[in-house]
């Protein structure tokens, strides 16, 4: 069971990452064949199985990062064709620009920022679960 506040942060991460899989959708979906296993973009409940793209993060706590702890965005183009590596890195960059635009609007009450760490792109700053005396409020 996770905490309460951890799960409306995720919650709230995953409409952010949705949005971003969304706008990657409309701007590059139709630029390369889908992976014959897959559902065309919004034919499933979960933007996660449909759809070019697939985005999200996981955890990683930073052990011999210079920005610590947080979220490696991870950006995941669902073909078999061949992607040329000025295509792939041409859509993390749009990805990465609609995080930056989208995590003010999504967490409002927190210092969150996407940095470059190494080859990664992550989401660092106010990870916390807020105050012990808040009342539950963060």
């Amino acid at each position: 069971m996770k905490h309460p506040r951890l799960q409306q942060f995720d919650n709230r991460l995953k409409e952010l990452f949705d949005e971003v899989d969304d706008y990657l959708e409309q701007q590059y979906g139709e630029d390369y064949p889908l992976h014959p296993a897959r559902a065309r973009a919004g034919k499933t409940a979960n933007k996660e199985h449909s759809g070019l793209f697939t985005v999200g993060a996981s955890f990683s706590a930073g052990y011999g990062s210079e920005h610590g702890r947080g979220y490696v965005v991870e950006v995941e183009i669902v073909t078999l064709a061949d992607i040329p590596d000025e295509v792939e890195e041409e859509i993390d960059e749009a990805a990465a620009r609609k995080v930056r635009e989208l995590l003010p609007r999504y967490f409002p009450d927190r210092r969150l920022e996407l940095v470059r760490d190494g080859r990664l792109l992550k989401i660092s700053g106010d990870l916390s679960l807020g105050s012990h005396g808040d009342g539950g409020r963060s």
